[in-house]
This record gives C-alpha cells, structure tokens and sequence, in this order.
C-alpha cells in the first residue's frame, strides 16, 4: 500500500510541475490568516503546518444551513450521518471522539461519548473554517487524534450600532432564523446572538428491519430524522480598557426537542418519550499584549449539557437511582410531561497561554491547562456519578533552521487523575522552494484516555431487538503515531495539494459485539439482548490515505475538485478463539470527492448574482454490523442575490436546490445509511443587515509578525 500512495503523490507531483510556467502568486485564498495548526497566525501559504480553510467567501456562495452541511459539501475527507444522538461524524476514517471541534480556539461541550450536537454552532456567524488533519495533542491535548476543525466566528467590533436578520425555509418545514444585535459604548462593547433551527423530519421508508426469522415490518412510523426544534441565545462582552488589553465574558443557553412518533410494534417503533436537551456556558478572560509581538491569554470557562427523557405516553421504567443499588431494578411510572434525567455532564477548564518572540526568529508558545469533567447519569453509569480531572503543560517552539526552512516542535506532559502521565511530541516542517512550491511534513503522537462513558456505560437500546451497551473499567488510554507530507503548487490562478498521510492508533477502542456469556449475568437474565456490545481496546488501528485539492479561479469564475482515498486495518484478540481477528473500523468509505464551479459577477452597483453548482460522491461505508452503507452522488444548485448600495443598508437573498437528482437511500430502518438524505429539496432565504459606523479593527491581519508579511 505504501508503494501505491507513493506512486499516486508522484504522478500528481509530476502532473502539477507541467504546469510551472510563472511565479505570479495570485490565489486570494494564501492570503488568509490561519492560526489552528500552530495557535498562532499565520498566512496560510506561510502556515507550517498543513491546513485547510473554508473561507468567508467559500461560505457566502454555498449558503449551507449548517455545519454538517457545509463541511461534507466542501471537504471531501468529511462524512457525517445524523441520528437522534447526534451528528456522527468522521474524518479520514476516524470518528466523532478523535475529531476537537473548536469555536474560536476552545472545545465546544457535548456528550462525553462524542456525540457533538453541532447545532451549537449558528452557521450564520461563521467567519471561517480552519481544518488541520492528524494528531494535535501536544497543542490540543486529548481527542484530538483524527484532527481538529476550528469554528472562527465573525468580529462584531465596530462603532454604533448593528442589527442583522436572516430567515431561511426549505422543504420538510426547514427553518433557521438569526438575529444579531452589536453595540458599541466605546471602550465597551456588546453583542448578542439569537438562532432557531426547526425540521418537521422525513420518512425515506416505511420497512422496518427484525432479527432472526420475522418478517420485516413493512408499515413503521419511524422516521429516517425525526422532527426536531432547538434555539440559542448567546452573548458576548468585550471591554478593551487600554489598546494593550482586551478583556471579555460570554454566556449562552441552549434548548432542543426531538420529536419522535409513537407506532404499535414493541421494540421497533413504539416510542413513549421525546428526547430534550439543555446546556448552558459561561466563560470570562482577556488577552494582554505586551509589545507588537509578545502576548499573555487567560481563558476559563464552564459548560453543561444535560439529556432528558421527556415522556409523551405512561411509561414504566428502570430507574437505577430510586432503587438505591439493587440488583434488579423495580420500575416506576412516569407521566405524560415528566422529564427523566440521562445525564448530566459539566466541565471546568482553564488555560493561561504565552506567545513570545525570542532571538534568532524564535516563537515560543507555552501554556498551562487544567479540566474537571463531572458526570450524573443515574440510569446510564455504574454508581451513577463519575468525575475525571487532567492538568498539562505544554511548550512549542517556531524557528528558521536556514532561510524557507521552518521547523515547528511541541512537547506536552498530560497528568490524567486515572492514567497517570503522558508526554506527546510534534514536529512539524515545512520547505518553502521559491514562490510557488511548499513542501510540509509533520510526525506527531496523540494521546486519549477512555472517557467516563467508556468505563462505566450501561445502557439498554430498543433498535431491531434489544442491544445492551457496556463500559469496560479494564480499558488502556489510546496512543497514535501519525506521519503526513504534502505539496502544495500555485501558479497565478491555479492552486494544486496532495496530502499522503498514515495514522496508527494503538489500543483503540470501540464497540465490540461480544458473546452474551461474557456480560453480567444479571443484566443478561433482565434484558435477555439479541446482541451485547461493549467498549474495548481494539489490538491497533491504521488509516491511511491520499487527498487531493485542486482550485482554478480566472475573473468571476472559479472551478475545483476534492478527492480522498482512505484505507483502513484493524485487528482485536478474540478471547472466544484464542486468536487475532480482522475487525471493520465503522463507517469506512474508499472514496470520497467534490467537485465545484462557481460564478459571482456584478451587473450594477446595487446588484450582484452569484451561481453555484457543487457535487459530493462516497463509495460504499463499511460497518461491523447491521449492513454497510450505500454509496451515493448528490448535486446542488445554489444562487445568491445581493442588493442596494448603501453605507448603512445590505440585503441579501439565496434559493437553491439540494439533490438535484433526487437519490434517496431507502435501505430498512435498523440498518447503516449512505447517506439520510430525503431527495430533492428546496430552500430560500432573506437577510438584512444595518450597520451604523465603520469597523475599528482587523483581527486576523493586524497583528502579523513581519516574517510573515516579507512574501506580500
């Protein structure tokens, strides 16, 4: 395999230098400020580490209606399959808990299984977004072995006032609101966000997948995604005392139903109760510049997400708390309105953080982090509440060994409260071979503890049958090697990447089927499951692969293509046979891609029409269990429409069509999905935006270094 990566990096290598005809450096895209690979800024051309960005400009032309939407439509390495639980997310072979997601530098807070609901995010107030693939621990610390993807949201620093309205609706009773209010009292100043995201869901099909010899249910009233409402509002203070230093506090709450239709099979379609979400955060900091390039940053922050069952019908249940610790568990009723409590997850983090330049072209960052994760899942985790503390320092150096070679090395030491401690490294470098040309490598280690859920879940889940889910306390942390080199080739208006990269994950862990003698025998005599699956250590995981980017932009028009070929290996000990056995790392795909043109031109002063067209394509997505997921290609037409010429004043209006040619994945509920697309869809959208004042500050180009402003 590693002879064929080769082979393809050097074709693509020998393909681009064909076209090395001028040094004009013209793509607007390297000129973008970066700061995720590094956690400092960076132009992207000058960024030593290989990072992907989704710009401002990217974002306007796709008019995507959410994150999960935006990223499987313009990266191809991306794939997302939304459930009830959450956004099932993977890249590059790896899943939701490998992958950090970040809004503006800090974890966002979700299930401490992975199950992000990225509906946090407003796609309205996104600014960009940054991508760097691979482990990051050192910088990041734990999760971040797949990668790390970073939300960077809009400034609203400017004088006066702003107010800025954005209603969309598509098919299937899609809605999305925004509403932005901006103020500024000099030296203070105030933004707050509103966004509504609503969806009365759809049924692709009505067959309902059975174990064993049942037929098939062929009139289920589940849905492939369930009708759901959740709404935000958030806030954000900034008080800039002195030019020097910026303090700041934010708030948020967060609120979402799922709404699930009750049907007549048990344990297949009947449902009792909805599914309800509530989080809240709150966080306070400041950032101290200490001369033009040295700076000091403090940031603490608390989050919660709690899940509640929110019953719609008399339901008996198992409830592990009232029965205080009893073997087997009395059930007690509850009624239509009352809530039960799955769990309850708050974290406290804080991170002191220091940018210093220092002779001969050094920037060294260093910081210190600590993190308190709390659980209460009465119903869900053995003795029903679980804690977790991990403090870290870390240190990264930045330097020029001679002239176009920059090396960066980080080194963090993690102290985990049950893990003890870790040291992960990385290095990264990159070869700038005149304008045109960027040769980057990178070797970094990542470094994962098992999560609360994965010690001590319990849980029982009414699919096709009766699954019980396990924790195991035996599990080992997860540790990777990972290894990426790529090329980067532009020439005036073309930009060419390949990425070739390797990750080896040890002791991975997963969801293993395990033979129902293995459980305890207790939870086998009261649930009696078709199958039992439980968190293991997996013996060692690889992924590996190519990507291939490829932008073209002359005048109005740009054009590009995506591509990612993924490969993975896994192997686990099967006690049951005494021997190492192959296992599938779920929802692999060979082959992914994009492809993209896009048409922006300026008829008058007061109008400007943009026209898209964008496909996505994945081949078959393999799983362990309950079939594989079948491959699929979606087209989408989007159109964009602003208005007026006004200093105070903009308007804007975008329809499109997704799914052009209406490709509905119709496999039985119970089983994996390519994709949970409905079929064609339609949408139209309407925003106004009043803005009195002009805009005081950049914060993404001012404060470059010099070094990285000599290419300009």
């Amino acid at each position: 395999m590693t002879r064929k990566l080769t082979a393809i990096l050097l074709a693509l290598c020998t393909f681009v230098t064909g076209w090395a005809q001028s040094d004009v450096w013209r793509t607007d895209s390297l000129q973008e400020v970066v700061v995720t690979g590094t956690g400092t800024q960076h132009l992207l051309k000058n960024a030593p580490v290989q990072t992907e960005v989704i710009t401002s400009k990217m974002l306007r032309n796709y008019a995507g209606k959410s994150i999960e939407d935006i990223l499987s439509g313009l990266l191809p390495s991306f794939s997302f399959n939304e459930d009830d639980m959450g956004s099932q997310m993977q890249m590059n072979g790896l899943g939701n808990s490998y992958i950090l997601i970040l809004i503006d530098g800090k974890r966002i807070h979700g299930d401490v299984g992975g199950q992000n609901d990225l509906s946090l995010i407003d796609p309205q107030n996104i600014e960009k977004i940054e991508v760097v693939k691979g482990a990051s621990s050192a910088l990041y610390g734990s999760d971040a072995i797949a990668g790390v993807v970073n939300i960077i949201t809009k400034r609203h620093d400017q004088d006066g006032v702003l107010l800025e309205n954005t209603s969309r609706v598509g098919s299937y009773g899609d809605i999305r609101q925004h509403n932005g209010i901006g103020l500024n009292f000099g030296k203070i100043s105030s933004y707050t966000n509103f966004q509504l995201q609503h969806s009365d869901g759809w049924q692709n099909t009505s067959v309902e997948h059975t174990e064993g010899s049942e037929p098939p249910i062929t009139d289920s009233r589940n849905k492939t995604v369930n009708r759901h409402t959740n709404w935000q509002v958030s806030e954000h203070l900034t008080y800039t005392p002195t030019k020097n230093l910026e303090l700041y506090a934010d708030g948020s709450i967060y609120w979402k139903r799922i709404y699930r239709p009750s049907g007549k099979y048990a344990h297949y379609d009947v449902k009792t109760y909805d599914m309800k979400y509530r989080n809240a955060s709150v966080s306070a900091g400041g950032k101290w510049k200490l001369n033009k390039t040295d700076n000091i940053s403090l940031d603490i922050d608390w989050n919660r997400h709690a899940y509640y069952y929110y019953f719609t019908a008399t339901t008996l249940v198992e409830d592990y708390e009232k029965s205080k610790g009893t073997i087997y568990y009395p059930y007690f009723p509850y009624l239509p309105d009352q809530e039960e409590l799955q769990s309850d997850q708050q974290r406290m983090m804080a991170h002191l953080k220091g940018v210093f330049e220092l002779p001969y072209e050094n920037r060294l960052s260093a910081g210190v982090e600590y993190r308190y994760d709390w659980l209460k899942a009465p119903n869900r985790v053995a003795g029903g509440k679980a804690s977790d503390w991990t403090g870290a320092l870390y240190v990264q150096d930045e330097f020029n060994l001679i002239p176009n070679i920059n090396i960066t090395a980080g080194l963090r030491l993690n102290q985990n409260e049950q893990f003890g401690t870790r040291l992960t490294p990385k290095i990264s470098a990159m070869w700038k071979i005149g304008l045109p040309w960027r040769l980057r490598a990178t070797w970094s280690q990542g470094f994962k503890t098992p999560t609360t859920k994965e010690l001590f879940y319990r849980y029982v889940r009414q699919m096709s049958g009766t699954y019980l889910y396990l924790g195991n306390t035996d599990l080992k942390p997860q540790t990777s090697n990972y290894y990426s080199v790529s090329g980067e080739y532009t020439w005036q208006g073309l930009s060419v990447t390949v990425s070739a990269y390797y990750n080896k994950v040890s002791d991975m862990i997963a969801l293993v089927t395990i033979p129902n003698y293995q459980a305890p025998d207790e939870y086998i005599a009261l649930y009696d499951p078709v199958k039992t699956r439980q968190y293991q250590n997996i013996e060692d995981a690889k992924t590996y692969g190519v990507d291939v980017n490829v932008r073209y932009t002359w005048k109005d028009l740009s054009v590009g293509a995506g591509y990612s070929y993924l490969d993975t290996e896994a192997h686990q000990y099967d006690t049951t046979h005494d021997r190492i056995t192959e296992v599938t790392i779920d929802g692999m795909a060979h082959h992914k891609g994009n492809l993209f043109a896009t048409w922006t031109h300026a008829f008058t002063p007061c109008y400007r029409l943009g026209l898209g067209i964008y496909d996505r394509f994945s081949t078959k997505r393999y799983y362990q269990i309950d079939g594989d997921g079948k491959g699929y290609q979606i087209w989408r037409l989007s159109t964009t429409h602003d208005f007026g010429h006004s200093k105070t004043m903009t308007y804007r209006a975008e329809a499109g069509i997704d799914n052009l040619f209406n490709y509905v994945d119709r496999i039985p509920h119970g089983l994996h999905l390519g994709t949970t697309t409905p079929g064609r869809t339609f949408y139209v959208s309407f925003s106004v935006r009043f803005n009195e004042g002009k805009k005081l500050k950049n914060n993404y180009k001012s404060n470059l270094n010099t070094r990285d402003n000599e290419e300009n």
